[in-house]
């Protein structure tokens, strides 16, 4: 399965792109000629198992990495001509781990994303303030905005570094697990915010874990293996039941999602020889009161 988007072709319909890259850490190769293509005001998920070159990708979109052969195009220009505050204003990034200054606040450490604004010529402004309230609203952070980013817990921080990112206001987001640390209910309630910046036209590009996750928010999804690209596509025509086991090794069942119609991966049960769901109204195992003793 080797369905991908060429990306001479697509250049018409995208900032972002990824062409014939070699990339890797140091003497390490992780990809060899990858071409990858995010369409423009798309929600992108990155899927694969651990290891596969998910983070190496985005790291490589937001130049944190530079390919050792090939090129990163970001509005039709290889991404390393641009200044630095050229691309923060273009796109922003989300890293897996994030370390914050010690002794900053939660509203300090946000201000921080209005970086790429600033100059010895432009100073702090209205817009800048309207931008870092925006972001902590957005974030369910404004009560915290005094509060020492030391004193927060796990999930709390995470919206902290989420909440810079929005205030970097960028056209582009790329997100490395962003629901790492979080609890079911702030993961759901973050993934609806991002999929609110992808209405208001954003092009969301990110790293997740969780299939249905990535099924039910994404509009776009990019399957990887061992570095390279085995799929891309829209999540119905892309996660299947033979896609799971071949990428993930997972046996599993690929039914609609009872709330969205999207692919929901159900992991089958290896203990059982049969492949047979269990009706909702049909004891799996019948007690003595439901058996047929007829």
């Amino acid at each position: 399965m080797t369905t991908t988007d060429s990306p001479t072709q697509a250049t018409a319909r995208t900032r972002l792109q990824v062409d014939q890259a070699t990339i890797g850490y140091d003497r390490r190769v992780i990809s060899q000629q990858l071409s990858v293509v995010v369409p423009d005001q798309s929600f992108t998920a990155i899927i694969g198992p651990n290891g596969c070159g998910k983070s190496t990708l985005l790291r490589t979109l937001a130049r944190v990495l530079t390919p050792s052969q090939g090129q990163v195009l970001l509005d039709g220009r290889t991404i390393s001509a641009y200044k630095s505050k050229e691309v923060a204003r273009r796109l922003g990034l989300l890293p897996q781990t994030s370390l914050a200054p010690e002794g900053i606040r939660v509203a300090d450490l946000v201000a921080r994303g209005r970086a790429p604004y600033q100059s010895l010529i432009q100073q702090w402004r209205a817009s800048d303030e309207e931008a870092v309230a925006g972001a902590l609203a957005a974030t369910h952070l404004s009560d915290l905005s005094g509060r020492l980013v030391d004193e927060l817990s796990g999930g709390q921080r995470q919206r902290v570094w989420v909440a810079m990112l929005l205030a970097q206001d960028t056209p582009i987001l790329l997100l490395d697990e962003p629901t790492t640390f979080l609890d079911i209910a702030h993961q759901y309630e973050l993934m609806e915010l991002f999929r609110t910046l992808h209405d208001e036209g954003k092009t969301i590009v990110t790293v997740l874990h969780d299939l249905n996750q990535a099924a039910r928010y994404a509009d776009h999804l990019i399957v990887m293996r061992d570095g390279r690209v085995v799929t891309t596509g829209v999540p119905a025509d892309v996660i299947t039941p033979d896609l799971v086991e071949e990428v993930f090794g997972l046996r599993a069942l690929v039914v609609p999602d009872p709330v969205t119609g999207t692919p929901s991966v159900v992991p089958l049960d290896p203990r059982r020889a049969a492949v047979r769901p269990v009706e909702p109204d049909q004891p799996e195992n019948p007690t003595p009161e439901t058996k047929d003793v007829r």
